[in-house]
């Protein structure tokens, strides 16, 4: 794999496990040095690391929570000592509850919002100036097809998604000027550990069988457009979110 990425230095959010792993270890295959955050499961975070050694790279592995500006400006900060700067920022940790509407609690509504929407406002407020220091980079943020779908059980992770690509443009706008690309990637079904937290598991993973390129998406399907996204190739994308679902989503 070409190092189209050489030299670039990334934050990863929720990195050890899943998707983030995944973007982690391909940014890494692609040249950039990259640190990432983990809550609770310091084993998973060894064996991220373990596998990027492997490969030759050098990352980075911070624990931490992103639920107020204290703790991201932390991460922010750490990431940006290890790292010797910070050119990209992928926000990709996510939690919400998955239950029916009448089941929701003001509890709910606030973990949901501020882990998955506006943790991505307080780690960009943090890392722009950083990365104008260095003359530009890129934040990505990590969203699903439930921001815009009705999805079973999704209402406050749909709604958070929602919230997070209403962000993306507006940070777009302002931070374009200072040489920042703000976009996002929505994945489809992605097939991850994180479909055991949902009741119709089994139903999910058949939405393959219903979408045109005949399979749920991986997690590198969605580490690819990161990375695209990342690069030089795609100067010209600005405020946009990136659909990687197979065609799931298109009109029937």
């Amino acid at each position: 794999m070409s190092e189209s990425l050489a030299g670039r230095r990334a934050l990863i959010t929720g990195g050890s496990r899943g998707i983030g792993r995944c973007i982690a270890l391909d940014l890494v295959r692609r040249g950039a040095t990259v640190a990432f955050s983990y809550l609770r499961n310091a084993d998973a975070a060894e064996e991220t690391l373990a596998e990027i050694r492997e490969l030759g790279g050098t990352a980075y592995a911070i624990k931490g929570r992103i639920d107020d500006t204290e703790r991201c400006n932390a991460l922010v900060d750490e990431a940006t000592e290890q790292l010797g700067g910070l050119d990209l920022l992928v926000s990709n940790a996510a939690s919400g509850v998955i239950r029916p509407v009448m089941e929701l609690t003001e509890k709910h509504w606030d973990w949901t919002l501020d882990t998955n929407a506006r943790a991505l406002l307080l780690l960009s407020q943090r890392a722009a100036p950083i990365m104008e220091q260095s003359g530009g980079g890129g934040i990505i943020a990590i969203s699903s097809l439930g921001s815009f779908r009705v999805l079973d059980n999704y209402t406050l992770v749909g709604v958070s998604k929602a919230a997070l690509e209403a962000c993306v443009r507006y940070l777009a706008v302002e931070f374009g000027p200072k040489g920042i690309r703000v976009n996002a990637v929505s994945g489809g079904v992605v097939h991850t550990d994180a479909l055991e937290h949902f009741p119709n598991k089994d139903e999910m993973l058949a939405m393959g069988d219903r979408t045109p390129a005949g399979r749920i998406v991986e997690p590198q399907d969605m580490a690819n457009a990161v990375a695209w996204l990342a690069g030089p190739e795609s100067a010209m994308i600005v405020g946009q979110t990136l659909i990687i679902d197979g065609g799931y989503s298109l009109p029937a």
